[in-house]
């Protein structure tokens, strides 16, 4: 099987290109923002006009990338999972700023899928290796082309997430954990889900699994 696990709110404590803009853009990052939750603007978009409002140095932004939290139960979850099933980063991120936080942490290395960032003088800037031209929702990583390739259409596809990048992945996958506002998605569109808060919930699920693989669109626990 395949975990799918998005980054931003799910495996770091909260969003880092939120925090990011929070201390190194102005205001009016917050605009572009509720442009993009409107559906006024894509994902796309909307993370190239705010990214390109960073202004800082190299050395500051690679500290701030240091500094992210990540959910310290990620740990045991994937000690355990990996025995059985391959697990992937797949965020509409920044590759860059993953894999400093991800290595800070001590965590092992894993295959992150991810927009790439650029460092520019005095700020950062952003290219999509991930996109794909049939991608329904315009985000920057195609999170449903991403796994598609990477199960081979023949294993089961287990999504972690919490928010509107995970939406489309959502409708695909054989087993979903949501927090944030996916959980909302998830009920809107009448999507089986498991609410989680933190990776010690997903494990503690996916150790009362059955050996083998699990069935498509497990139930929504309460």
């Amino acid at each position: 099987m395949l975990f799918v696990v998005d980054f931003d709110g799910t495996l770091s404590v909260r969003d880092t290109v939120d925090a990011m803009l929070e201390r190194f853009a102005g205001p009016e990052w917050e605009a572009v923002e509720q442009e993009w939750l409107d559906g006024q603007i894509t994902a796309v978009q909307c993370m190239q006009k705010q990214l390109r409002m960073v202004k800082s140095d190299h050395v500051t932004l690679e500290k701030f990338f240091r500094s992210i939290q990540l959910d310290a139960t990620f740990l045991p979850f994937y000690q355990h999972v990996s025995k059985f099933s391959k697990v992937a980063i797949v965020s509409d991120g920044l590759d860059h700023a993953i894999k400093v936080a991800m290595k800070n942490a001590a965590l092992p290395e894993l295959p992150v899928y991810a927009n790439k960032l650029h460092f520019v003088p005095n700020g950062i800037d952003i290219s999509w290796p991930h996109k794909s031209p049939t991608c329904k929702a315009g985000n920057g990583v195609c999170k449903c082309a991403v796994a598609r390739d990477l199960s081979g259409g023949n294993k089961p596809v287990i999504l972690i997430g919490d928010g509107k990048s995970d939406a489309c992945l959502a409708k695909e996958a054989d087993i979903v954990f949501a927090k944030g506002s996916l959980i909302k998605y998830c009920e809107e569109n009448d999507i089986a889900h498991i609410k989680f808060q933190t990776f010690a919930d997903v494990l503690t699920r996916v150790k009362s699994w059955p050996q083998e693989a699990p069935q498509r669109r497990v139930a929504q626990s309460a």
